[in-house]
């Protein structure tokens, strides 16, 4: 029998092992979700960033931060109001009970 050689790890796979790097990569997913999802809602409704801004009650940095992915933390008001200003809610489900979260916000 011959023994199988440990090949070396890549520098993503030494990386992947490395908790910070991983901490790191998440947050930075998460923030790039958030600019996905915003990008996509202002392109459904054909919206601007001042004209989003203006209907969401926010400044256009907000939403030009929030959309290029460098908002560290939107907060979920902003969040809110963002997405209901492009007409949808946002709804916590869970065996089928329904919590619509803008009248617990207010």
């Amino acid at each position: 029998m011959s023994k199988k050689k440990h090949e070396p790890l890549s520098t993503l796979e030494r990386w992947q092992q490395n908790l910070e790097f991983q901490r790191e990569a998440d947050k930075t997913y998460r923030e790039l979700v958030l600019s996905e999802l915003l990008l996509a809602l202002m392109e459904e409704d054909e919206k601007s960033v001042r004209e989003l801004a203006k209907e969401a009650g926010l400044s256009p940095t907000t939403i030009q931060k929030a959309r290029s992915g460098k908002s560290k933390d939107m907060g979920i008001k902003n969040f809110l109001n963002v997405i209901e200003a492009c007409g949808y809610s946002l709804v916590l489900e869970k065996n089928g009970k329904r919590i619509p979260l803008r009248p617990l916000l207010k």
